[in-house]
């Protein structure tokens, strides 16, 4: 399968504060363990372009987009809440990592490639319509996702969240919207501490308890993705990819491994393989135990690639 790498130096330079997890060395773990692999030549490398506006506002309030974009970073750190901050170099990255979806889907939907993933930071899935939380100023995978159903061949849109956090963002965006089925499996009770809504028969969660292992991840999302996922018969799938349910993480107590993650991907594929020609558009969320975070992409991409 021909596949996209997309990424930006620019995405490095959001760093927000030497001890904070959403470390810039999450992208060379990345792009290191790819090389080691073998896998970085056999993929066709795109620079992310910065988002337009109007992108932004397919799913975001021009009074969150003005907000971000005018946070004064010249002097110092902003904290926007207690875990999301922005210094000089993160409206630039933010900008960076949603426009990598926007290409992205551009790339999967013309035909140019099959399948692409987004190397990019901060993250996106927890940023509301109106409001920037859990290191996520704007939410990339949203925006990927609304740019696919401007487009008259694309009715149908499903988004598979396996971050090890709710992604509540993505949910409150589209919980109204019949065009497109949110599919998420994470640790639960945990951040964002979520109040599941269930009456809505385009959100589908999986959730898993504390210590749950890989057979009870493949299990629930058998039981609960899989069959919602044929039913609604996806014209694209996007993937909010975030691997911090692996057992090597310190931030959340789930206990899967690389072969978790390549079995979800492999089961995305599936999916698209049989209803959507193919066409998938992942995106990096959560992952920063460096080392079980470039194993899991490689396995991640591995799979992308065919």
């Amino acid at each position: 399968m021909a596949t996209a790498y997309i990424t930006h130096p620019d995405c490095k330079e959001h760093n927000p504060s030497r001890h904070h997890p959403e470390s810039p060395a999450r992208l060379a773990a990345i792009s290191d363990r790819l090389i080691s692999a073998g896998l970085f030549d056999l993929l066709h490398h795109y620079e992310a372009p910065e988002v337009a506006q109007s992108d932004l506002l397919r799913v975001h309030s021009l009074a969150h987009v003005e907000r971000i974009c005018s946070v004064d970073t010249t002097k110092e750190l902003v904290w926007l809440d207690g875990d999301t901050v922005m210094g000089p170099g993160s409206l630039k990255a933010a900008l960076r990592a949603a426009g990598a979806g926007v290409l992205a889907t551009e790339l999967v939907l013309s035909g140019e490639v099959e399948r692409a993933f987004c190397a990019v930071r901060p993250p996106g899935h927890h940023a509301e319509s109106d409001q920037a939380m859990g290191f996520c100023l704007f939410n990339n995978i949203a925006v990927a996702a609304a740019s696919a159903l401007t487009r008259a061949e694309v009715e149908r849109v499903a988004i598979l969240d396996f971050d090890v956090h709710h992604g509540n963002g993505t949910e409150a965006i589209f919980r109204d919207e019949p065009g497109v089925l949110f599919c998420s499996s994470f640790q639960h009770p945990f951040y964002p501490h979520s109040d599941l809504v269930t009456d809505r028969p385009n959100c589908v969660h999986a959730p898993l308890a504390a210590g749950s292992d890989g057979r009870v991840f493949r299990e629930v999302i058998e039981a609960h993705w899989r069959p919602a996922l044929e039913a609604f018969e996806p014209q694209i799938i996007f993937i909010s990819a975030g691997f911090d349910g692996h057992w090597e993480e310190e931030l959340a107590e789930l206990q899967l491994t690389e072969a978790d993650y390549r079995w979800a991907t492999e089961l995305a594929c599936l999916i698209a393989d049989r209803y959507a020609d193919g066409r998938v558009v992942s995106m990096l969320e959560g992952g920063y135990a460096l080392d079980a975070l470039g194993r899991c992409v490689a396995e991640h991409i591995r799979v992308l690639l065919g």
